[in-house]
């Protein structure tokens, strides 16, 4: 099982975190609930079938490493992997643990890359991560020097992928104030007005609402916190205007608004953000994201039209994402 008391206990020096703290047992119950997840009991054995290694190492670079290859023998590097794939698929990484290479579906420090040197400085801040899968991106932001790094995703499989990494992690270094929480955005409290940092990578487009999302975001950040969004946009300089699928986007049902980068912004400026810049536009390429080992399901380019990549399969315009920040 996953122990949060160490998370519980901390939110009590958080003031604008303490009575989230009091509700946050049951909402954790809820998302980790046996009767709503029929494979949970099998994710939860994965934690409980790890093998007994202890790490000599902990590196929270591009390639967040838990554990040197000298610290286990080729037979438990092996029973480490056949464990690990119980939570398939992985799509948020690279990790390398115990000389484990954990190739993920994305090169996610790619993302990082793209956004690390532009955004506020998240040494000594609370951050939270939305939508943050395996929590990829909480190691990194907690090696940026982040003071506490919570994040939230629904599905209970990356939650565990995240607490097999952590369970080790933690016989290398006692004190990891990072944790991944089994929640979509709809379950924190309203006007929580609590974090120095809020990311959301990679939600904007799947929610229903976007401007609802924005609002959500807003209400979480403390005055003068920094939203970081990264999303799919149009790559465009038209104003007030978004692709808005009438069926799916590269194969993807849950795909509402992709607006152009200037839509965006007026999105953002409407909700009341100020400070709105653009930080980068990248087309997505396989280099970034792709069928591996680890993720054998479809990707990048089962998703593009064969004969003319620029296109997805539906015959819209290629995914191309772009990073924007914004302040309250």
């Amino acid at each position: 099982m996953i122990d949060y008391q160490p998370l519980l206990a901390a939110l009590q020096h958080e003031p604008r975190l303490r009575l989230w703290a009091k509700t946050l047992p049951e909402q954790i119950g809820q998302g980790l609930s046996p009767d709503r997840w029929g494979d949970l009991p099998q994710w939860q054995a994965v934690l409980d079938e790890l093998p007994k290694l202890r790490p000599t190492a902990l590196e929270l670079g591009s390639q967040v490493q838990i554990g040197a290859p000298d610290d286990c023998t080729e037979a438990q590097r092996h029973a480490l992997q056949q464990v690990l794939m119980g939570l398939h698929p992985w799509r948020k990484g690279p990790y390398e643990l115990f000389g484990l290479h954990i190739d993920t579906e994305w090169r996610s420090d790619l993302k990082w890359q793209r956004l690390q040197n532009d955004i506020a400085p998240l040494h000594d801040k609370l951050v939270l991560d939305v939508g943050c899968g395996n929590g990829y991106h909480c190691w990194r932001m907690l090696g940026d020097g982040a003071r506490r790094v919570i994040g939230i995703d629904p599905s209970p499989r990356f939650v565990h992928q995240f607490y097999a990494l952590k369970r080790y992690a933690l016989l290398q270094q006692e004190d990891l104030p990072v944790d991944v929480l089994p929640l979509g955005i709809e379950a924190m409290p309203p006007e929580l007005a609590a974090f120095d940092t809020v990311f959301s990578m990679g939600v904007l487009y799947h929610r229903r609402s976007p401007m609802d999302h924005l609002r959500e975001l807003k209400d979480l950040l403390r005055p003068g916190g920094q939203l970081v969004l990264e999303t799919l946009i149009i790559d465009s300089d038209q104003d007030n205007h978004a692709l808005v699928p009438e069926g799916r986007y590269a194969k993807m049902r849950n795909v509402w608004f992709i607006p152009t980068p200037r839509t965006l912004i007026g999105w953002l400026r409407k909700t009341g953000f100020r400070q709105v810049a653009c930080l980068d536009v990248c087309q997505t390429t396989e280099k970034e994201q792709r069928r591996t080992d680890w993720m054998t399901f479809e990707s990048l380019t089962d998703f593009l039209n064969p004969d003319d990549p620029s296109l997805t399969i539906e015959g819209h315009p290629a995914p191309v994402r772009a990073v924007f920040t914004a302040t309250v």
